[in-house]
């Protein structure tokens, strides 16, 4: 469909129907859509690849956003088909096992920067994964204490997992390998915060990995 710039729509947010969490829906000429991936600014190529193959091969109606520091794809929905099966957009079930894998990666990066860097950068980059949560409206990061949570609680022992949809992880893995560049100076962490996905189960690691491979930030990770 189109190409357009942040003057061009109105982003809010709406509440779930059916689950407690808010929904980021882009307005362009009356018509609505929702988040689907985030690509930061090098990633032009990849989010223009990606949006394609979702109209051009797949028939859905999606829009490109270009900002600044970033592109990110939307796909159309009707606000009253939120959460109703066969709608245009319906939810994705996102496997506890992908949401825990990147809970344990960002963990991993906390502790990695207060090992390595001291108490003063962990603190800072707390800071800066909480403005990422409340930029992007992550499900149950509204408070410290929550967010300290997902920093320090053992996500393969919690009975829940927070409710994030794919475009959550793919922004996530994003901005912590983001992050952890400005706060190392090089990817070189990358490969020690990946060990921490040996805490889980091998069937949920492979499975992690698989979609890992295929994401916008993959090769990041690789």
């Amino acid at each position: 469909m189109f190409i357009l710039k942040r003057q061009d729509v109105e982003i809010t947010s709406v509440q779930h129907p059916k689950k407690d969490q808010q929904i980021m829906i882009l307005q362009y000429q009356g018509q609505s859509f929702r988040l689907i991936s985030v690509f930061n600014a090098a990633q032009e190529e990849d989010a223009k690849a990606f949006w394609r193959d979702l109209t051009d091969n797949r028939g859905k109606a999606c829009v490109l956003l270009e900002e600044p520091d970033r592109y990110s794809v939307w796909g159309k929905v009707r606000l009253d088909q939120l959460g109703v099966e066969g709608g245009d957009t319906p939810d994705a079930t996102t496997p506890p096992g992908s949401i825990q894998a990147c809970l344990l990666i960002l963990q991993a990066v906390y502790l990695d920067i207060e090992d390595l860097l001291g108490a003063r950068q962990a603190g800072l980059f707390q800071k800066e994964i909480s403005s990422v949560f409340q930029q992007w409206r992550f499900p149950q990061t509204e408070s410290p204490d929550a967010i300290n949570q997902l920093l320090t609680a053992d996500p393969i022992a919690a009975l829940q997992v927070p409710p994030w949809q794919e475009h959550h992880l793919n922004t996530l893995l994003q901005e912590l390998f983001r992050l952890g560049k400005q706060h190392f100076g090089n990817a070189s962490f990358t490969g020690r915060v990946m060990d921490a996905l040996q805490d889980m189960s091998t069937g949920d690691r492979t499975q992690f990995m698989a979609w890992l491979k295929q994401s916008p930030t993959g090769k990041d990770w690789q």
